[in-house]
């Protein structure tokens, strides 16, 4: 929190240097042991050697962190691809036909979405995709709050143990909790975003494209600066 010190000794003047040294020693140790508690409760990586399995199996087959776990989901949708992948795809939350197979976008917008990836010159073997939610919302709603907040830390950890070069949030919510705005999608799509490292470009979703075909000239400029990205990286 900027303007905000954490060190004990800003608050109390030293009687002697000596003492000033031990306060200050002991301070910084505190700051060390803060800075580590608030990593670990983040989901941050924890570790250089942290790999996607290590954050599944943190995750559990039965995850019980929010109110989704009792709402009829069927199985967690972690995330399915290239575990280096230099592209990795953000979606919203599973729906159906994911909540049963266990693997994101393998619907009619999955499908769509396998084309899109293919447009650019690549297969889905080659990038990652996952979701900021990894359990179905009933009726497929919207995730709420607590919900996200319980989530997505996996999220940010598959990020940071990946390392792509283009992150893509696929629709609005993806696109807004990733950047933590309420801009529309209309606002953020096909913008370059400096993110945990990489390039972050949000496009509409695949089911958006399937009721407003007129769309995908938009998302088809969007990939465009994505291959580009690729290209030069390569």
């Amino acid at each position: 929190m900027t303007g905000v010190s954490r060190d004990a000794t800003w608050r109390h003047r030293p009687d002697s240097p000596a003492e000033g040294a031990r306060r200050s020693d002991a301070a910084n140790a505190d700051a060390v042991v803060v800075e580590e508690a608030v990593s670990t409760a983040a989901g941050f990586s924890r570790t250089a050697q942290e790999t996607l399995d290590d954050i599944k199996t943190d995750i559990g087959p039965a995850c019980t962190r929010c109110k989704l776990c009792t709402l009829g989901r069927s199985q967690i949708v972690f995330g399915v691809g290239n575990p280096r992948a230099r592209l990795l795809f953000v979606g919203e939350a599973p729906g159906e036909d994911e909540d049963k197979k266990g693997e994101p976008f393998v619907g009619r917008a999955g499908q769509l979405l396998t084309k899109i990836i293919e447009a650019i010159g690549m297969t889905r073997e080659q990038v990652y995709i996952a979701n900021v939610i990894k359990c179905r919302p009933p009726n497929n709603r919207n995730p709420e709050p607590d919900e996200v907040a319980a989530c997505e830390p996996f999220l940010f950890r598959q990020i940071d143990v990946i390392q792509p070069k283009v992150i893509v949030p696929l629709g609005k919510f993806a696109a807004q909790c990733l950047l933590k705005t309420v801009d529309p999608i209309t606002r953020l799509r096909g913008r370059q975003f400096d993110y945990r490292g990489t390039v972050l470009i949000p496009t509409f979703h695949p089911a958006y494209l399937l009721r407003n075909p007129s769309a995908k000239r938009e998302v088809w400029e969007d990939m465009k600066k994505v291959r580009a990205l690729l290209q030069g990286d390569s």
